[in-house]
């Protein structure tokens, strides 16, 4: 039996985890070495379902797809070009993208692509009620990102490195080593449209004390901008994009429930 004064509204792992998603690539705007980071991208929202990619792999510029698709069980929808100079792919993707809405199996989308293309397809998705993720180039046309609930750019996906040479590893921990160190406010480089964003989110989620839950800010953040990204100003996280900017934020961890993790909160200073 539950205790009187429980709460029970905040979580410690992201409420949608178990979500299934269809994720379908656009072979032609999208890169084959950059899978394994998508994939894992894609594991943080919630279940891969199915998992499918377009294009026309008889073509040359397609071949260094051909050896990841096996390793990371993805099904090729082989799509011949009609006519010169029309994409029947996309064509082929939006038809499938709709089947599958129809199904009702799925809580979410993933579009990876840069096609603004695709912009009315995200767009009739989230019309019925279903999470889309869009992953592609930073330079993809805006209107796509905004059709999408979150948009993540490639860029800032984590890649396998291959190995380096014995001295170059030793040398390069040496320079973790060192940028593992606090930084001095003086080697913050202040980002003004980035502290207006934040700050006027934290004022919009913020209880009579001023302070928002920060995993509840991230999502407010999102919606505000669905292509944010703490990853593109240099911090894996929001949490640690929030602590090296203290001169315009206040922190405070609290324990929600006795024995629970502890929180972060954050405040503006102004």
């Amino acid at each position: 039996m539950s205790k009187p004064n429980q709460k029970f509204e905040f979580k410690f792992e992201p409420e949608n985890e178990h979500q299934k998603i269809a994720v379908l690539i656009d072979a032609d705007n999208a890169q084959a070495k950059l899978i394994n980071a998508i994939l894992a991208e894609v594991g943080k929202y919630g279940v891969a379902t199915v998992k499918r990619i377009y294009g026309d792999f008889t073509l040359p510029n397609l071949n260094s797809w051909k050896n990841v698709l096996l390793d990371n069980s993805i099904l090729p929808m082989q799509q011949y070009a009609y006519t010169k100079g029309k994409n029947a792919t996309d064509s082929a993707l939006i038809i499938d993208a709709m089947d599958l809405l129809h199904t009702g199996r799925f809580d979410a989308f993933c579009l990876v692509s840069s096609d603004s293309d695709f912009t009315r397809l995200a767009a009739r998705i989230r019309e019925s009620g279903l999470t889309v993720y869009g992953i592609g180039r930073d330079t993809t046309p805006q209107p796509f990102k905004s059709a999408c609930d979150k948009f993540i750019s490639t860029e800032y996906l984590k890649t396998d490195e291959p190995e380096l040479p014995v001295e170059q590893k030793n040398s390069e921990k040496i320079s973790e080593k060192q940028t593992q160190q606090p930084l001095k406010k003086s080697d913050v480089i202040v980002k003004p449209e980035i502290v207006k964003l934040v700050s006027s989110a934290i004022e919009e989620m913020s209880d009579d004390q001023g302070f928002a839950l920060i995993s509840r800010l991230g999502d407010y953040l999102t919606k505000l901008q669905p292509d944010f990204d703490s990853r593109k100003y240099g911090h894996k996280k929001l949490s640690n994009l929030i602590k090296a900017y203290t001169d315009y934020f206040m922190i405070s961890e609290r324990e929600i429930n006795q024995g629970s993790p502890k929180v972060m909160y954050v405040k503006n200073k102004s």
